[in-house]
């Protein structure tokens, strides 16, 4: 951890220079950290990684240039903050000591755990160990045990370890409990004398219907004219959180909440993001809003930002809803359809400045008691989603115009955009020529012109096969959104300006954009010190909270075809490489790999990555992305998060003259239609022994 990393590596050149950077090590142990900047990365031998695990942020003293005279070497002085400090393992307690042995391979020592920092745990347990002192004097750091795992289920082990492994702390330090303790119920009337209050207005959440943390709420009044008065109400959560409290120290730390299959890694404790700062139905909250006063054609006559008290009379979920706008009765229904008249129309006026409308495919997990998935649906976005993302959107934008247009010593004032730059040119053209295959023509002349090419090419494929690959596929195709203090505008939305102020309770960035927005508003700006640091910071968490989302759902849909093990399915290639191509199913999302290995008997493939395609070298036969497969689920292994598919006929050339895997075990034709088939295999493992090599203590 960075503060008990205390002891620094003193092999360092006098005359050399000093970097802080990202350490990122190869599989062959070589290091290599990354500086903003800098055109090259630094090299870093193994001998000189010092305690730095991939992942941390480190200071490294730069050595000259290697033997290739080519490539910055350096050594590593100091960690200055660790990507993850828990791990889980298997515990070993010898007479005068004890080890945590890591089940990752990204942990290359074990962990040396004190006899009275083994909190309970026993010999043969698995636990999980956080890391409290690495000097550099010895090759193992020191840790404690913060949780037996032994009894917890397969499940509980797999996500509490992604969230560790990622860096997400999976328990709040005592003095963040207590910080968030101390706070109060309910609203305190000296405080609402400085507020706008606006409980007597209709106000109502809408939400999904398992959302605990109701971070933003609509109001609506009818005015004279033909005006509606509509508000935004966001959480106040920097009312709660005073900078550089411990609150503040370890929400800016997590950045983030963690959104996994089965549970939310929050990045606040469940006393504000569930209970104070949610705002929940018939309660009295603190809130920081955005009312504008908007007719039923999205012009805007005039808005209103400032800190406000409200009071919501409805908790509707995302289908109740959807119900209401399809037609049924329901609370408060006329205002609903006003609501989404408008959303709709502010979202139609979005897609003609510009904005691109991808609304790629997610799923849900239906999981039973004990987290493993029975079922995947396919979410939807529908027009209840869409009226709150209209709203959020509308108020973002407004946000970051009101910020963006006050002067600070002659300059902008320092503010944490949310920007989206234009899509890189060469992953451009690649992917307009993949969708010249599917009959979409792009018109590259123009940002413009791209993003309308865009958006003809999502309403040409919508509801066919290849539409979830060509979304995925163009997304790819796309800058990274980031947090920055360089507005440089949101290329996907069409936005000159636009921030993120509607999710303090799950993002830190809206807390930073509650606390620059209430000093312009008071006219008593005090830039806020590294800044842009902070974004970077909140920027490298959102991804690696994606990283995590992404594994857990990728395990989820390991554990799922599990049971499919021998059954077949219609998929579509979603991604190739030179080691083979992946297949997602139809039905169920589910990617897995088939290996070039196995295709051996087709043919000698060769990646064309310009064509995203394997292609035969006596035959011809491709296997391209958005290509239709039939596919057999031939293993699973949770380990390794991994599908290995098998493909039953080679796509791309005539039927007659397709060759076909034999039928499977159970003598069903490849064929065969998946719900007429016959008694299922259980989930079983591929059958590969697992490597058990000797780690250094």
């Amino acid at each position: 951890m960075p503060g008990n990393d205390k002891k620094k590596n003193k092999q360092a050149a006098p005359d050399s220079k000093v970097y802080t950077g990202k350490l990122e090590i190869t599989r062959g142990g070589m290091g290599f950290v990354v500086v903003e900047g800098m055109d090259k990365d630094i090299m870093v031998k193994p001998d000189h990684l010092f305690t730095a695990l991939n992942g941390d942020e480190v200071t490294v003293e730069t050595r000259g240039f290697g033997n290739n005279n080519k490539r910055i070497e350096g050594i590593i002085t100091d960690v200055v903050r660790r990507k993850q400090s828990e791990f889980s393992g298997r515990v070993e307690v010898h007479p005068h000591f004890a080890f945590v042995v890591p089940d990752s391979d990204k942990m290359p020592v074990d962990i040396f755990i004190p006899l009275h920092l083994l909190n309970g745990a026993k010999n043969g347990d698995s636990a999980m160990a956080k890391i409290v002192e690495w000097s550099g004097k010895t090759k193992n750091p020191v840790g404690e045990i913060i949780r037996v795992l032994t009894n917890e289920s397969i499940n509980e082990v797999a996500m509490q370890g992604l969230l560790a492994e990622n860096g997400f702390p999976l328990s709040f330090p005592d003095d963040v409990m207590e910080d968030a303790a101390r706070y109060p119920e309910g609203v305190d009337k000296e405080e609402i004398k400085k507020r706008k209050d606006i409980r007597d207005i209709l106000t109502m959440t809408i939400d999904p219907v398992d959302a605990k943390d109701f971070d933003d709420a609509l109001s609506f009044r009818e005015m004279k004219g033909g005006w509606y008065e509509v508000g935004v109400h966001i959480a106040d959560v920097s009312h709660y959180i005073t900078v550089d409290s411990a609150l503040d120290k370890e929400a800016y730390r997590r950045a983030t909440s963690v959104y996994l299959p089965d549970r939310v890694s929050p990045m606040l404790p469940e006393r504000l993001s569930n209970e104070l700062c949610s705002l929940r139905p018939n309660e009295d909250k603190y809130t920081f809003s955005a009312i504008f006063q908007i007719n039923k054609q999205g012009k805007i006559k005039d808005y209103w930002i400032g800190k406000t008290v409200i009071h919501s009379d409805r908790r509707f979920s995302y289908e109740e809803v959807q119900e209401i706008i399809e037609g049924a009765d329901g609370d408060y229904a006329n205002e609903l359809h006003v609501l989404n008249g408008i959303a709709q129309v502010l979202r139609a006026q979005r897609f003609k400045k510009g904005a691109i409308n991808f609304s790629s495919q997610e799923v849900r997990f239906k999981l039973d008691e004990t987290g493993k998935p029975i079922g995947i649906v396919v979410k939807e976005s529908k027009e209840a989603h869409q009226l709150i993302e209209e709203f959020m959107l509308l108020a973002n934008k407004t946000i970051a115009e009101y910020v963006g247009g006050i002067k600070y010593k002659d300059g902008p004032v320092p503010f944490p955009y949310r920007v989206h730059d234009v899509p890189d040119e060469d992953k451009l053209r690649m992917f307009s020529l993949f969708a010249g295959r599917f009959g979409v023509k792009f018109d590259l002349s123009s940002p413009e012109s791209i993003s309308r090419s865009f958006n003809k090419m999502l309403e040409s494929v919508k509801g066919k096969p290849e539409q979830h690959v060509l979304e995925q596929l163009g997304i790819r195709t796309m800058s990274k959104a980031v947090y920055t203090t360089d507005n440089i505008g949101h290329y996907g939305l069409g936005f000159v300006h636009y921030c993120h102020f509607t999710s303090p309770i799950r993002r830190y960035p809206d807390v930073l954009v509650h606390r620059i927005l209430q000093q312009c508003i008071e006219g008593n700006i005090h830039p806020i010190k590294h800044l842009e640091a902070q974004c970077r910071h909140c920027s490298d968490q959102e991804r690696r909270a994606m990283d995590t989302e992404r594994s857990a759902n990728k395990y989820k849909q390991v554990e799922f075809m599990a049971s499919y093990v021998g059954e077949d399915f219609d998929s579509i290639i979603s991604g190739v490489a030179s080691f083979g191509f992946w297949a997602e199913t139809v039905e169920h999302k589910c990617e897995g790999m088939v290996s070039i290995s196995d295709l051996a008997e087709f043919d000698d493939f060769e990646f064309k990555e310009s064509e995203y395609a394997l292609v035969g070298h006596s035959t011809g036969m491709r296997f391209a992305m958005g290509d239709k497969v039939r596919v057999r689920v031939a293993a699973t292994n949770l380990a390794k998060r991994q599908i290995d598919y098998a493909v039953l006929e080679v796509p791309e050339l005539p039927r007659n003259k397709r060759k076909q895997l034999p039928p499977s075990a159970d003598g069903r034709a490849p064929g065969r239609n998946k719900d007429s088939r016959g008694s299922r295999q259980g989930g079983k493992k591929d059958g590969k022994k697992q490597n058990n090599t000797k780690r250094k203590k």
